[in-house]
């Protein structure tokens, strides 16, 4: 692979249990050797709570046999605040009214970063109150069908085939067969074009919608589960639908992995940790402790990442010596950057401030070279002090051996 260029590789981790599992990525990058690992930490998903809100469950057969969610129920006027609180996925399905507080806290959902599916239902009554819910929920500009002469007062449609290359459907739909029944619908709503369809109808108009709010997303299907309006219920797009939007409503507070430029982190602790002094939240790597600057702000620890941490690899936040998580550091991406000067951009850069520097070339003559050291270096005088050297030692051990007799001869003499 070329400098400069980018290579994605998918790899599948089979973790053993729920426990938070450590990584690296070791890569051979010859001759540069001082970024080749990178650490990472994966925490396996939870279970998924997911709740749905309606007369009567629809969504329960599809949640409640996988081992990967937890489902629960509730009709509108017996809601758990609590438990909405912490699902991850709320299906509000066909609910006739929907008042103050229960628009309150599904805007509350989408906020803190779960997802809330909302079927709207037939009975002109309700457009009031869901027109304030979305509004809430950050959808703007729904256009609401008027009822005809049929059964259902509106005409059916079919829906299209979804796109296999929308992100929604990844890993989820194999080969399509050419010829596919697809489920018919009778719209009730038509939304604005501020969201992103992820099912559409054969007029190009969309069936389900994903719109972003804030941290969270909100999903509108454009027309009731009845029969009378509609048989997606009855169709196998139906659960694959279901279960991705439950995957989708899951997220962690915890990024796999963090700089050490990074200026501050911030960490979900849970409740009743109590208050926070100068040393309750510390960073330890094999030997070394750290103390950050830390603060405490609605369930969300904020720490300042030490000027002296400095070293990649596997930090253990603790508190009062219990250990909490384990957080990865990595070098910061400037570390990395290999790209070179040019001879001439460098002769181009230096010149202004360093007229005395000269740039060479790696394919230079060895006699420019030869050249260019005597200049700087003039003529090498070590040779001469190392004869000089030789001489006087030369001298000394001559006095030394010649020099000793005639000294005895004039002491017997005397």
């Amino acid at each position: 692979m070329g400098a400069g260029q980018l290579r994605e590789v998918t790899a599948q981790v089979q973790v053993p249990d729920t426990s938070l599992a450590l990584g690296r990525v070791v890569t051979s990058d010859v001759p540069v050797t001082f970024d080749n690992t990178y650490y990472f930490t994966m925490q396996p998903a939870a279970a998924i709570r997911v709740l749905e809100i309606g007369a009567e469950p629809v969504t329960k057969q599809a949640y409640e046999g996988e081992s990967l969610f937890i489902y629960s129920f509730a009709k509108p006027h017996a809601v758990n605040y609590n438990e909405m609180r912490r699902a991850n996925l709320v299906v509000l399905r066909e609910v006739p009214q929907v008042d103050a507080g229960l628009r309150e806290a599904l805007a509350a959902v989408v906020r803190r970063g779960g997802s809330v599916v909302v079927v709207p239902p037939a009975s002109p009554a309700a457009r009031g109150t869901y027109h304030e819910l979305f509004r809430m929920l950050g959808i703007a500009g729904e256009q609401w069908e008027l009822p005809g002469p049929g059964a259902s007062g509106l005409a059916r449609q079919e829906v299209a085939l979804p796109n296999a290359g929308n992100p929604f459907f990844k890993d989820v739909l194999g080969a399509q067969p050419r010829q596919v029944v697809m489920p018919t619908v009778a719209p009730v709503v038509r939304l604005g074009r501020g969201g992103t369809d992820i099912l559409r109808l054969r007029d190009g108009d969309g069936y389900l919608t994903e719109f972003t709010s804030g941290s969270g997303r909100a999903y509108v299907f454009a027309a009731p589960f009845a029969k009378e309006y509609s048989d997606f219920t009855a169709h196998a797009l139906f659960v694959p639908v279901l279960y991705r939007l439950a995957m989708l409503s899951y997220h962690s507070d915890q990024p796999l992995a963090y700089r050490l430029n990074a200026p501050a982190l911030t960490l979900t602790v849970p409740a009743g940790s109590g208050a926070v002094d100068e040393a309750s939240y510390r960073l330890v790597h094999d030997s070394l402790t750290y103390i950050p600057a830390q603060r405490l702000l609605g369930g969300q620890l904020h720490l300042d990442v030490p000027t002296g941490l400095t070293t990649p690899g596997f930090y253990e936040v603790t508190k009062q010596g219990k250990g909490l998580t384990t957080l990865a550091f990595n070098m910061a991406k400037r570390e990395s950057e290999l790209a070179a000067y040019s001879a001439a951009e460098l002769r181009q850069l230096l010149r202004p401030t360093h007229p005395n520097v000269q740039v060479l070339e790696g394919g230079a003559q060895p006699e420019v070279v030869a050249r260019y050291r005597a200049e700087q270096t003039g003529r090498p005088l070590w040779r001469y002090c190392l004869l000089l050297a030789l001489a006087c030692l030369l001298a000394e051990a001559l006095l030394l051996r010649f020099g000793r007799p005639h000294a005895s001869t004039a002491s017997a003499a005397a």
